[in-house]
């Protein structure tokens, strides 16, 4: 799975209508340019591309009373938000998913309910298991990986991180479990986005082809 498609749906939706612009500069104030794909000529290619697969839908606007060109606005379709709930939810509960893809997840996790969230998660955390005890059938962690020559380095760094995922993971649950965060359904959820003007401290400030349209 690919980080960006979750990561501009998810940004469109919390606005309701947004242009391009607007979606790339809430990802880069997420700081989603540095661990993700989000680059600008990827954002402006994968709304383009999701408005011709129907999940978005494109308002053309007319030019600003500044002068300023016009742009196109986009809108999450029913399809593009049955696309969104999956991606996000497949993303949540699979445990061998990029680390990007992860990172996006867990920033609209809260656009759940709050069982299911848990729930995905530990569907997360029995895949983990499943992983690491595929792993162990041919490499015995107590034995140390000079047991398999520097092959069995590749073993050890697969169950460290089977390990370091699923006690992350049981952290969170734990949190969400305790009353952390405002999901789906409980009241007014955490603001994210920049509000209208206001300037992006963690903006690249590298024009784009695409910022005007």
């Amino acid at each position: 799975m690919s980080a960006i498609r979750l990561l501009v749906l998810g940004a469109v939706r919390m606005h309701g209508r947004a242009h391009g612009y607007q979606v790339r500069n809430d990802l880069e104030y997420w700081g989603a340019h540095e661990w993700s794909n989000a680059k600008p000529g990827s954002i402006y290619h994968a709304l383009k591309q999701m408005a011709k697969q129907g999940l978005l839908l494109a308002h053309e606007t007319a030019p600003s009373t500044a002068g300023g060109p016009p742009r196109t606005e986009y809108e999450v379709t029913e399809e593009g938000l049955a696309e969104y709930r999956t991606l996000l939810r497949d993303a949540i509960r699979s445990y061998d998913q990029n680390l990007d893809v992860l990172s996006a997840a867990i920033g609209f996790i809260v656009d759940l309910p709050r069982e299911e969230a848990v729930a995905l998660l530990k569907e997360r955390v029995e895949g983990i298991k499943e992983w690491r005890d595929s792993v162990t059938e041919y490499y015995t962690p107590e034995e140390g990986p000079e047991s398999l020559g520097h092959i069995g380095e590749i073993m050890n760094l697969w169950v460290h991180s089977a390990d370091a995922g699923a006690e992350w993971t049981r952290g969170l649950i734990e949190r969400i479990e305790g009353g952390a965060y405002t999901f789906a359904g409980e009241g007014d959820p955490f603001v994210g986005v920049l509000a209208e003007g206001e300037e992006n401290p963690y903006a690249t400030g590298v024009p784009d082809p695409g910022d005007d349209s």
